[in-house]
């Protein structure tokens, strides 16, 4: 994907696609680049990992996806999240990133997070749980997330959270009905206790 081009001697910026939707990962070339991007973000730019993320928990994890939409069909995997059952009814939500030319886009993580949350809930999730990088609890808070404990992780300050899974409700993101991130509105969240 090219950052930046100069055409006629004029800067041009890369293309972002107005369209993106998330959905569980559910082809090769999806999973391939789910764990490309979760690489780049979590080992080579916030060098959390050396070399790969993957860890003990991907083996029984779902990838979750947002697909940036080219001409109605997916073109790239610009945001990641995974969730994991941890034990009966509690699931886990991790390693949520969205490419850097698109993180100015909030509506990406929000809708990764809604995602992740319905579709967790939609396999019999009743307590949702996260470990999130302390300079991301606002967002998560923003989110219908509430703090539970601060907790260490790859040496880095980070947070157990909570969902508020009464906001999120009960629906796997998949091929057929994916995610529309641009359309997805949660209930305003002023605090969660």
């Amino acid at each position: 994907m090219l950052d930046a081009a100069t055409v006629w001697g004029q800067h041009v910026s890369p293309f972002l696609s107005p369209v993106v939707t998330v959905q569980v990962a559910s082809e090769p070339w999806q999973l391939a680049a789910y764990h490309d991007l979760r690489r780049r973000i979590f080992a080579d730019e916030q060098g959390l990992f050396s070399g790969s993320d993957v860890d003990d928990h991907d083996g029984g994890a779902t990838a979750i996806v947002a697909l940036s939409q080219v001409a109605g069909a997916p073109d790239e995997v610009v945001g990641v999240v995974r969730i994991y059952p941890a034990g009966a009814s509690t699931w886990f939500g991790g390693r949520l990133g969205v490419c850097p030319r698109y993180r100015a886009r909030r509506f990406i993580g929000t809708a990764l997070i809604f995602a992740a949350v319905s579709t967790a809930r939609a396999w019999g999730c009743i307590d949702f749980l996260a470990t999130v990088q302390a300079r991301n609890v606002r967002y998560f808070e923003q989110h219908w997330f509430r703090r539970l404990e601060p907790v260490e992780v790859c040496g880095q300050p980070h947070h157990l959270m909570r969902a508020a899974l009464d906001v999120f409700p009960p629906r796997v993101a998949c091929t057929q009905r994916p995610v529309d991130a641009r359309s997805l509105r949660l209930p305003r969240c002023r605090s969660v206790t």
